[in-house]
């Protein structure tokens, strides 16, 4: 089993990306663009492979208007075929496995023979972009199936019918996903046995949108292994948590290790990849990996600690004790209680005064070389977080300039900027 996280990272150094407008879309703008995006995929190979995270979706952003041609003329897989290269032979040592999404504008089963031509070059995109990276029919692109149009029998034989059209390249990675409002998973299986593509099962849109309350996530996922081959992998799923509080549907802000070893206790056994959908990604991606590791060392977990401890110090003094007396043992791995800890204090807000604390303890890194100004700038600004007469944030921001300008990796590494 691998467990893996979407898109972008959190608190992972040089792996954003970055995209611009049409007008200023010109060959030499998107070069450089490309040239950077693919940088930062490197990056966050390098991190997943370094922390264990064997299953990553790349952004469908990546290349800058790559399914437009009119704004996008660039030969961009030759032009980088280098850097393609470097990043495949990356995630094959690594024995990563990556994916991509396609967009809500992907549409194949649209009625509208423009909407199906511009998704069918948007998959073009997408394949050219994981056949680049020479990666093999694994790697899959994950694709709803679109929209009911009034008739949802005749718009689900109309996607089977698109997807007889496709090239077969594109037929060899495209997998097909239960959404939450239109498809269920047993329609998605449906699908599945009339094209050939694999379903996708994803848990919370099924929770919303079910085939049938009774049937648990187990069944659904054997169900859904009955449309994978062999040279499609292992059968991958999609796992996401409601966000309390918030519209149906919105995935959490991270994976609460409980529910988490609920659903895993369930599914270990079933020899499936789980991509989580989350927004804090990584985090929620090392965390899981941590707690299901086999051979746990205590080390993951103190490194853990050394990026989370300043985040959780400066929202309860008492939780941040418990973690240290939790680490005392090296023997043990006590990685569930570790978690339970850290999502308890990101639960909370910052307190002024313990904030300030922390705040300290940061400054410690950078106090000898700053010079008499930024001194007084820090003890001013943190006087006034404790009175509550200035926001956090801006205390937080004087201090990442510090630490930047300072050169401070340690805590530049750290989580402490993130919250």
């Amino acid at each position: 089993m691998s467990i893996g996280y979407p898109c972008i990272t959190v608190g992972v150094n040089d792996t954003k990306q970055k995209t611009c407008r049409k007008a200023s879309a010109t060959e030499e703008h998107l070069s450089t663009l490309i040239e950077h995006n693919l940088n930062a995929l490197k990056n966050i190979v390098q991190f997943n492979g370094e922390h264990k995270i064997k299953l990553f979706r790349i952004s469908s952003d990546i290349i800058p208007f790559a399914s437009d041609k009119e704004v996008n003329t660039l030969d961009w897989s030759t032009q980088f075929s280098e850097q393609f290269e470097e990043i495949g032979k990356l995630i094959k040592q690594y024995g990563m496995r990556v994916s991509m999404h396609p967009g809500q504008y992907t549409v194949l089963n649209s009625p509208d023979e423009g909407v199906v031509e511009r998704a069918i070059a948007d998959l073009e995109y997408h394949t050219l972009f994981l056949d680049s990276l020479g990666t093999d029919a694994s790697s899959k692109l994950i694709l709803h199936v679109g929209g009911v149009y009034g008739d949802k029998e005749t718009a689900m034989n109309r996607f089977v019918e698109v997807y007889q059209t496709l090239d077969e390249r594109i037929k060899n990675r495209l997998v097909v996903e239960n959404d939450d409002r239109s498809y269920t998973i047993k329609e998605v299986i449906w699908i599945s046995e009339q094209t050939g593509a694999p379903a996708v099962y994803d848990n919370l849109h099924n929770a919303i949108n079910p085939s049938d309350p009774e049937k648990d996530d187990a069944y659904w996922i054997k169900k859904a292994k009955t449309t994978w081959n062999k040279k499609d992998g292992r059968q991958k799923t999609h796992y996401s948590q409601q966000q309390i509080n918030n519209r149906t549907g919105s995935h959490s802000k991270t994976i609460h290790i409980d529910e988490f070893v609920v659903y895993y206790d369930q599914v270990k056994d079933l020899d499936i990849d789980i991509m989580l959908e989350v927004k804090d990604k990584n985090l929620s991606a090392v965390k899981c990996v941590l707690a299901t590791a086999d051979n746990g060392n205590i080390k993951d977990l103190e490194q853990e600690w050394s990026r989370y401890k300043y985040v959780v110090l400066e929202r309860s003094q008492e939780i941040y004790q418990s973690i240290r007396e939790l680490l005392k043992d090296k023997s043990s791995y006590p990685v569930i209680p570790f978690y339970r800890l850290i999502e308890a204090a990101i639960d909370l807000e910052p307190i002024p005064k313990s904030a300030v604390n922390a705040s300290s303890h940061v400054w410690g890194y950078v106090k000898k070389q700053a010079t008499d100004n930024e001194k007084d700038k820090f003890k001013r600004l943190s006087s006034a977080v404790e009175s509550e007469e200035e926001p956090l944030k801006k205390l937080k921001s004087f201090l990442k300039q510090m630490i930047k300008k300072y050169d401070q990796q340690y805590v530049s590494d750290s989580l402490y900027f993130e919250f």
